[in-house]
């Protein structure tokens, strides 16, 4: 089970990575930092994944070569909400992780899923979403 889960927030975190280069030709340059720090951590997420998939004899999925994003991305309105649908979707793939992990499997997915949360946050914030804060993370709306 937990090779399953690992490979499910895998495929999490390839969409993340597509999706931040679509948002971060959006945004201003006062936000380009904030999604390629966003980027980069996915990136970091990914290949701990990769590394512990083949530590445990699991084949990592690939990343595709394109992801359909849920809308046209046009502006840094449409950027920083997908930035936040990005990081509560990743969030939600790393809770559902949580249930099918233990030991340091089951820590990474928590860390990923609170790194998610205040990452939703912030996004939340720069798009004037109200409130910013949501109760369970990663869960169901």
């Amino acid at each position: 089970m937990t090779a399953a889960a690992l490979e499910t927030a895998l495929a999490g975190e390839h969409a993340a990575i597509f999706a931040y280069g679509v948002i971060g030709a959006r945004l201003d340059q006062a936000r380009t930092g904030d999604a390629r720090a966003a980027e980069a951590a996915h990136r970091s997420r990914r290949d701990a994944l990769l590394l512990r998939l083949t530590a445990i004899g699991a084949t990592p999925p690939p990343a595709q070569p394109a992801y359909a994003l849920p809308f046209p991305v046009t502006n840094q309105p449409s950027a920083l909400r997908l930035a936040v649908q990005v990081e509560e979707r990743t969030a939600a793939v790393w809770r559902a992780a949580l249930r099918e992990t233990t030991g340091a499997d089951r820590r990474l997915a928590l860390d990923a899923l609170t790194d998610c949360a205040v990452r939703a946050t912030r996004w939340r914030r720069a798009a004037g979403i109200k409130p910013p804060i949501v109760a369970f993370p990663g869960a169901p709306a």
